[in-house]
């Protein structure tokens, strides 16, 4: 069994004209969403083995965010310009190249591909994963590189505006 939690950065500020999409930060409602859901994640005593981002300013923030509570070293983030650039098939490779020894990674990306990724992942079901989403996939499955299309069930996905 594998388990995957995958994670729409919180919500971002759109800046000035010169910021460019890959350098915008997070604004004031993604800087109380990002602990906010990540201490709801503490809570359910999720502990990722592994954490992937992608690179950009808005989702690596939301990531460090999400460590610093869930105990994972910021330092470890393995970053990926490919969730960055990439759709659903291309996350669904970097799945399949996790190692083995690590059984619950989290993913930190961005729309569309975050929710094209769960629902392919998943067999469907989510129209639009909302900023600072989180998504429970677990995969009956005994290697990530066997991760496909619908081998995984979704168990449950949570945002900060459920809980207002």
């Amino acid at each position: 069994m594998k388990t995957i939690y995958l994670v729409r950065h919180a919500k971002s500020d759109w800046g000035s004209e010169h910021t460019s999409d890959f350098d915008r930060t997070l604004n004031e409602r993604g800087m109380k969403a990002a602990p906010f859901m990540a201490s709801l994640l503490k809570e359910k005593k999720v502990r990722p083995e592994l954490v992937i981002a992608s690179p950009a300013i808005r989702a690596l923030t939301t990531a460090e965010i999400f460590c610093d509570i869930l105990g994972y070293p910021k330092e470890k983030i393995e970053k990926r310009i490919e969730i960055y650039e990439g759709g659903a098939g291309r996350l669904l490779n970097i799945v399949q190249q996790i190692t083995d020894k690590c059984s619950t990674a989290m993913i930190f990306g961005h729309n569309p591909t975050m929710t094209a990724f769960s629902n392919l992942l998943s067999g469907g079901g989510i129209d639009s994963l909302v900023t600072c989403a989180v998504v429970r996939i677990d995969l009956d499955i005994k290697s990530w590189s066997d991760a496909e299309a619908e081998t995984g069930k979704l168990v449950w996905y949570d945002f900060p505006k459920q809980h207002q």
